[in-house]
């Protein structure tokens, strides 16, 4: 007697999902918040939808949202300003969203304010839910797995720590440009750093088989409204809503519980709408930073401003007793094709690390002890290497007094100089193809005292070693030395730009008759 019953109630559940999915689509629409800088729209999603479609559209060109998506479970992807509608199934997805089950229940569109400037701001969503898909399965999309050691071989291994994917919603290359390119430049290995998702992850497994020669390492860039940062081998999504709902030092022990490193990109990068949040502007917690990017390649084009702004910030950070490893990134997100002035190839800079092999793990380590040297402007910069004669803990000597070493080759006729705690010293002729100028220190009575090593190329640095921090014991790691400090950025104008106006830059950008959605990283 229960047969009837439940054929009956197939039946009902199969004519209830045809309905919904063959239904028109669910509207959301209304006026942006005043407060905050996030607002989520929760919707419900029937049994039955085995793909989901979300177009989504801010009404007005003044005004730019981002957009990403959450099912019951949490993180579906996250698209930033991508103008395309997400679409999500179980075996496919558009760039920047996750595939997998769908789960009937509340779902929600996550939304955020890059820029308002027509009020009162609104908005329209329309979702979609289907019984059958229509994106093509991927078959390429796999879970991902570390790499294995692509050599194990201890040297300095060439790369680059910012580059871009289509599955950022600002960047056009696939994986496979990408990494015929940087192999073409020399690079040992890549990071992959999209706008807060981690979607690309699905698809480096299978690029990585085809490209046995180039490491590819996760990364997310974790774009706040508030400043960039490299979030280095992370795989897992952290919300960038800091301060509303998540503060700066939860969600970069969010990355460490990873294994991840946070490196706080282009930090004095301030030219207002043409890169939202670039400028770095939130606080950063005690021992939070693993790095810094000293170099960040597109806007080189202008000038040296925005690399020595950068380096002035680091001195700052460093002074404040953050280990921060150098960095450098092109931060492409074209894979060397159609650049305009304001954008760089991959490997422009390079960054050198010096690791036991080449794998995530230990280009993470090498980092972590401050192994790394920047080349601004790519491969064929000068190479130098800082070394101590009390071998180093981590980036650290303890020891009473050691001789510093920097070997410098590709130099001849150039000039080299060390900086003690952010102070350059008298710059030294490099006379030889190899050289070496060396430094006696002392350690302070209290606190650490650090030093790097700048190869200078027409009046200007273009090779940056990380520090060697010097100090007598562990316990004064953290506690800056007697030498005079640094001033904040914002005193000293390390945050400045010297000599441009943010109105000077606006023309010129629009005078490349840019779209209004080249924004953000894009913008650089």
């Amino acid at each position: 007697m229960r047969a009837p019953f439940v054929f009956c109630s197939f039946l009902l559940c199969l004519l209830v999902c045809t309905s919904a999915a063959a239904a028109g689509p669910l509207v959301l629409e209304g006026e942006v918040p005043a407060e905050g800088s996030f607002f989520d729209l929760p919707f419900e999603v029937p049994p039955g939808t085995v793909e989901l479609e979300v177009r989504h559209d801010d009404l007005a060109s003044e005004n730019i949202l981002d957009w990403g998506l959450e099912d019951p479970n949490g993180f579906r992807g996250y698209g930033g300003g991508n103008e395309e509608p997400a679409i999500v199934g179980e075996r496919a997805a558009s760039r920047s969203y996750l595939t997998g089950p769908l789960p009937a229940g509340t779902w929600k569109v996550t939304v955020g304010k890059a820029k308002i400037r027509k009020t009162p701001a609104r908005y329209r969503i329309e979702v979609l839910f289907r019984s059958q898909a229509t994106l093509a399965p991927q078959p390429e999309r796999q879970p991902y797995h570390p790499a294995d050691a692509l050599s194990s071989q201890a040297r300095w291994y060439s790369g680059d720590f910012h580059v871009h994917s289509r599955e950022s919603g600002d960047a056009r290359p696939p994986l496979e440009e990408i990494a015929r390119y940087a192999r073409g430049q020399g690079l040992d290995f890549v990071v992959l750093t999209e706008h807060n998702t981690t979607s690309t992850l699905d698809f480096l497994g299978d690029a990585q088989s085809r490209f046995p020669d180039l490491l590819l390492v996760p990364g997310i860039e974790y774009t706040t409204y508030g400043g960039h940062a490299n979030a280095i081998g992370a795989t897992r999504y952290v919300p960038p809503r800091v301060g509303e709902g998540v503060s700066l030092k939860e969600a970069v022990d969010d990355f460490h519980r990873q294994g991840a490193l946070f490196s706080i990109n282009h930090p004095t990068y301030d030219v207002g709408d043409m890169c939202i949040g670039c400028a770095w502007q939130h606080t950063v917690p005690p021992g939070g930073v693993d790095g810094v990017e000293v170099a960040n390649g597109g806007w080189e084009k202008l000038g040296r401003f925005f690399s020595d702004g950068a380096l002035g910030y680091w001195d700052w950070l460093c002074a404040q007793g953050q280990h921060a490893a150098a960095l450098g990134g092109s931060d492409d997100h074209r894979a060397g094709v159609d650049l305009d002035f304001t954008q760089s190839a991959i490997g422009n800079p390079t960054t050198l690390v010096y690791a036991r092999e080449l794998s995530v793990r230990a280009l993470l380590d090498g980092i972590r002890d401050g192994r790394t040297v920047v080349k601004l402007q790519g491969p064929e910069d000068p190479m130098v290497e800082l070394t101590s004669s009390v071998v180093p803990a981590g980036d650290t000597v303890l020891a009473e007094g050691t001789r510093l070493s920097a070997r410098v080759t590709g130099a001849k006729g150039q000039q080299v100089r060390f900086v003690h705690n952010g102070v350059r010293l008298p710059l030294v002729a490099v006379t030889s193809d190899d050289f070496v100028v060396e430094q006696d220190v002392t350690a302070p009575e209290h606190g650490e005292d650090r030093f790097r090593v700048e190869v200078w190329v027409n009046d200007r640095p273009r090779t940056v070693t990380s520090h060697l921090w010097v100090a007598r014991s562990s316990e004064m790691r953290g506690i800056p030395g007697p030498v005079p400090q640094l001033g904040e950025p914002g005193r000293c104008g390390c945050g400045s730009v010297p000599g441009w106006s943010v109105g000077v830059l606006a023309l010129a950008v629009l005078a490349l008759r840019r779209e209004r959605r080249t924004r953000l990283d894009n913008a650089h």
